[in-house]
């Protein structure tokens, strides 16, 4: 476990500098505070439990927003963050909004009633933050969803690159010869999600020169099982040419499948499809999904060790993408590409 004494022999300052660094003190050089808060952020320093911080803060709590209540990405998600800041001094609240909700205007009632130190977003809506955040004063990341184009000084975030991980699923279908592909994802003007994985939708079918037709393909669905089963209905009776289903989240692929078997179809023979997220229930669930698979507990811990430092020592916003990897199941079939 990196120390204190690590941080001073690697920063070349004493264990007092790096101890006032640590502890926001205004006497120390600003070369001192950028080189040790530069190792702190890149080596992910924690510090244990400390009295003194603990006495000055009548407040230890950090609260998490999580938009959706049938998103089992961020379930995991919640439980990791939940046992990372056990490991610590903090506390965690957990605080449920409908997948609808304005999460911003929320985060300035929990701070207003709360006072949280700092808070974690599940999900997020980048034109919600761009209204109102300013009115949000604590440390914040926003998880799942890229910050860094918003320029708040009190805003990191730790994210999966949706529109690469969306390009490379349909790249993937393509390679396994499938041209009439649906897609199944969210109101573009509430998921900011959804949005930037059509994007990447959009980008393979034009790399490819695969005609796509929005009105056609696409069908919106919430991310619960009820919603995709009923987008899948509704996808199957305007575009029964498919072959294959894109879906934007491994509960939406299940709920689909469900559909398609209901409606006298097989998975993968007639239909492939396709998840995203690399949920546990993927994994188990007849037949195994082929999905794109998110890190969750690096998500999670990442999270975490950027807001904590952020809380104690006022670094810098980061911003990270963590990488996604494609899993192989059982739920796509390789077909013949009809002849053009």
């Amino acid at each position: 476990m990196l120390t204190i004494k690590d941080i001073a022999k690697e920063s070349g300052y004493s264990v007092s500098t790096v101890s006032r660094v640590l502890n926001n003190r205004r006497d120390v050089s600003p070369e001192a505070k950028k080189r040790i808060t530069e190792i702190v952020a890149a080596r992910h320093f924690v510090p244990n439990n400390n009295a003194k911080h603990l006495k000055q803060n009548s407040s230890k709590n950090i609260a998490v927003l999580v938009k959706g209540t049938s998103n089992m990405l961020f379930a995991s998600i919640v439980e990791a963050i939940q046992k990372r800041v056990e490991a610590t001094r903090y506390t965690v609240s957990i605080n449920y909004l409908d997948e609808d909700d304005n999460e911003v205007e929320e985060a300035v009632v929990v701070c207003r009633e709360h006072k949280p130190l700092g808070m974690l977003f599940l999900g997020g809506n980048p034109s919600f933050f761009a209204q109102s955040f300013q009115k949000v004063n604590v440390p914040c990341v926003l998880v799942t969803n890229q910050g860094a184009a918003l320029g708040f000084e009190n805003l990191s975030s730790v994210a999966t690159d949706d529109e690469a991980a969306a390009e490379y699923a349909i790249d993937y279908l393509v390679g396994q010869g499938h041209e009439k592909i649906g897609i199944l994802g969210g109101d573009f003007t509430l998921s900011h999600t959804s949005k930037q994985r059509f994007l990447g939708c959009r980008k393979s079918f034009g790399k490819h020169q695969i005609p796509f037709q929005e009105r056609k393909y696409y069908e919106k669905s919430n991310f619960s099982y009820e919603s995709a089963y009923r987008a899948m209905e509704r996808l199957l009776e305007k575009a029964g040419d498919i072959t294959a289903v894109f879906a934007m989240s491994d509960v939406t692929a299940i709920g689909a499948i469900r559909a398609i078997i209901d409606n006298g179809r097989r998975v993968p023979e007639d239909i492939s499809v396709m998840g995203f997220d690399g949920i546990t229930m993927a994994e188990y669930y007849n037949p195994k999904l082929t999905t794109i698979q998110q890190q969750y507990r690096v998500l999670a811990e990442r999270s975490v060790e950027i807001l904590l430092q952020n809380i104690d020592w006022n670094v810098a916003p980061m911003h990270e993408i963590v990488p996604f990897h494609l899993v192989q199941g059982e739920s796509v079939k390789r077909i013949c590409p009809r002849a053009k």
